[in-house]
């Protein structure tokens, strides 16, 4: 193959590779599912050229930009450690604030809904048995109404480890659901996040109204500030797939719908880190024998710490 031909077929590639590095080394990473396949294509082109001994300045170009993709593709782990503090710090929220109009439609709803059931409840207390089993109710009853409840007793700390691990478990097959879910199109979506501020509105009614309130509202407020919002983050994730299979534009559902994918992923791996943080709170603090003044003062700072993190952090140089 001659040199100008073999530029030729891959000038856009390295064109392409360069610019992407350009931009990971500015801090931007929207586009970082491209990097892999062209990256191998480039190794391939640099052993071909070598191969073929086809220019030495080609040859040096393409090792160079070679070194350039291997280090960022194969950084070493304290690299990785400084990649997961910028996720959290940069890419993350910018990816939150991107969807603001989902995510503050996805939060109105929610907390919206709940409240009104809340309020319908409390002037219509037997409303709560039209939604949620008689069963479930006595057993919610009585860990919060009954003066023996799980909640009041001191875990030690095997117990604290294995519910960890079951909060985890239950969050994220919330979270998921909330988000594979809006592969119906969206509806799957918004009909989790009804179910969710349902349950919400109804049980935190019933408990106020039977004089449960302050152990339930001190164990809750000081995880919900990380799951509720990551569940809801979810749920934008999942309207997002949704809306590409409704209005998928110029492209194909099947194309719309990767794309819609592949911007959701920092979504929902913030979401995920958020229900392991709201896990440990859960059962680590949320139980503790501590007056409900401080669970109150706790919670209310996480819930400003959240809100400050999603609305502010990132904004430097890009928002």
């Amino acid at each position: 193959m001659r040199l100008e031909a073999f530029e030729a077929q891959g000038r856009a590639r390295w064109t392409r590779i360069a610019q992407l590095l350009a931009a990971f080394e500015r801090g931007e990473s929207a586009n970082a599912a491209e990097l892999p396949a062209l990256y191998r294509q480039l190794c391939h082109d640099l052993a071909l050229a070598r191969d073929r001994q086809l220019s030495g300045a080609l040859v040096a170009e393409l090792n160079e930009l070679a070194l350039a993709g291997h280090r960022l593709l194969y950084q070493a782990r304290t690299g990785e450690i400084r990649g997961l503090g910028a996720f959290l710090t940069r890419d993350f929220p910018r990816a939150v604030r991107s969807e603001l109009p989902l995510v503050a439609g996805l939060h109105a709803l929610f907390y919206g809904l709940a409240l009104a059931l809340a309020l319908l409840a409390w002037l219509h207390p037997d409303l709560i048995y039209s939604f949620i089993p008689q069963e479930q109710v006595s057993e919610i009853e009585q860990m919060y109404v009954a003066s023996d409840a799980p909640v009041h007793e001191p875990r030690d700390a095997s117990a604290d480890a294995t519910m960890f691990g079951y909060y985890i478990w239950n969050n994220v097959s919330i979270a998921f659901r909330t988000f594979a879910s809006g592969l119906a199109f969206g509806v799957g979506t918004l009909v989790s996040v009804v179910l969710n501020a349902l349950q919400l509105g109804l049980i935190s009614s019933h408990l106020a109204r039977e004089g449960a309130a302050e152990p339930f509202f001190s164990f809750v407020i000081g995880h919900g500030s990380f799951e509720l919002t990551a569940i809801l983050l979810a749920g934008v994730a999942g309207m997002r797939l949704g809306l590409a299979l409704l209005a998928p534009g110029p492209r194909s559902r099947v194309a719309a719908l990767r794309a819609a994918a592949l911007s959701s992923l920092p979504i929902i791996a913030g979401a995920g880190l958020m229900l392991v943080i709201a896990a440990g709170i859960e059962a680590f603090w949320s139980p503790r024998l501590v007056p409900a003044q401080w669970k109150y003062a706790v919670g209310a700072a996480l819930w400003l710490l959240v809100a400050l993190w999603l609305g502010l952090a990132g904004r430097a140089r890009a928002d």
